[in-house]
């Protein structure tokens, strides 16, 4: 199984890391000629292959936005048709905008089964995964089947969160965001929101 990991700066490396040692083949973008972030990549997930974006996407089976929220608008929708994809990306500063990122990016992305997650732990505290909980979102069954494996494989303890609309509890101002909380607490919390 192979994963593109679109974005090269400090949470796209240690997505890629996670990755590469749980046994996945790793493509890695960050915007422009690859060339520029080889040596990034080299060093701080050796192993991964720096790729343009379309080349990661084309032949991945999964993949994580990783990369800052204002250049999202500038991927290629078609690109993603038939994807699932991993939106980890945050509204930074955080917005008052009715929709979660995920759902700005599933409107956008049409034709690929966008689940979010990720976003909400510290690129600090990923590595390593040892268990911790992350929560997860997504309207489509069979793409959330595929993340909660990924996230199993990778280190964490995935809790589902309910359709894409609910990704909005993982975003910045929620107080999911940036804690290291375990399992207990993700399930107290979204039965509290009900």
């Amino acid at each position: 199984m192979k994963i593109a990991v679109l974005g090269a700066g400090h949470v796209g490396p240690v997505l890629a890391r996670l990755a590469l040692a749980a046994g996945y083949e790793v493509g890695i973008a960050g915007s422009g000629d690859p060339a520029r972030i080889e040596m990034i990549v080299d060093f701080l997930a050796p192993g991964a292959v720096a790729q343009t974006t379309a080349d990661a996407v084309q032949d991945a089976d999964l993949v994580v936005l990783a990369i800052p929220w204002h250049r999202f608008p500038a991927l290629s929708p078609g690109t993603f048709a038939g994807k699932v994809v991993i939106d980890a990306m945050n509204h930074w500063p955080p917005s008052e905008h009715p929709l979660g990122t995920s759902e700005e990016v599933a409107q956008r992305l049409t034709g690929a089964q966008v689940v979010k997650t990720l976003n909400h732990v510290a690129y600090q505290d990923m590595e390593p995964a040892g268990g911790r909980a992350v929560g997860f979102a997504g309207n489509d069954p069979d793409a959330l089947r595929a993340v909660a494996e990924f996230l199993e494989r990778i280190g964490f303890d995935p809790v589902p969160m309910g359709p894409l609309a609910a990704g909005r509890l993982l975003e910045p101002g929620s107080p999911l965001f940036g804690v290291a909380a375990h399992r207990h607490e993700f399930e107290t919390f979204l039965k509290e929101q009900s």
